[in-house]
């Protein structure tokens, strides 16, 4: 995919691009519809790291985390282990907030688990909307921040062992995926 004179890097293969520039390729992406479950991870990552902080520095560190996260290849991050944490905490430029790292593996662990059960990550989230992303209007054309989809899934990933996916991140993530489309 394509837009303008640049290839957007958050991609089904992006396990290895350590030189992207992770806030230009999330803004492109964001709102495009999402059936690839490492695109969704990685678009599940920046809303777990944008708790708390601007969007652009959750995106920033896509680059940095496929360098010292196994490519965020879904099933090689629900592997890691207490040494691979503590290895994180202490990798420079790595966001060095504890709680969002274990997230994202945990998340992963939770992703594998789906899996399992429904196919893939992206048939158990798009199963919420019937498989056709979710109008919403915007209110005074600004983005809304909650919607009644995104608590409903937000406590249903929270019953598959999710975490740091309130309503507010689960949201924006949909938002982010393209299964939540704002008119």
């Amino acid at each position: 995919m394509a837009t303008g004179w640049h290839r957007i890097m958050i991609s089904p293969t992006d396990f290895d691009d350590i030189t992207a520039n992770g806030v230009r390729d999330y803004d492109d992406y964001f709102g495009t519809p999402t059936h690839d479950d490492h695109v969704l991870f990685e678009l599940l990552i920046v809303g777990i790291l944008q708790a708390g902080l601007g969007w652009q520095a959750a995106a920033s560190q896509l680059p940095v985390l496929r360098q010292h996260m196994a490519g965020l290849r879904v099933e090689q991050v629900a592997g890691f282990d207490e040494p691979d944490w503590e290895r994180l905490m202490n990798t420079p430029k790595v966001m060095h907030n504890g709680r969002k790292l274990r997230a994202i593996i945990q998340d992963a662990q939770a992703i594998t688990l789906i899996q399992k059960e429904y196919g893939s990550f992206s048939a158990y989230l798009w199963r919420f909307v019937d498989t056709t992303p979710l109008i919403m209007p915007a209110p005074d054309d600004e983005l809304p921040t909650t919607s009644p989809l995104g608590v409903r899934v937000a406590k249903d990933l929270h019953k598959h062992g999710f975490t740091f996916v309130g309503p507010v991140v689960t949201h924006m993530f949909l938002l982010a995926a393209g299964i939540i489309r704002v008119n």
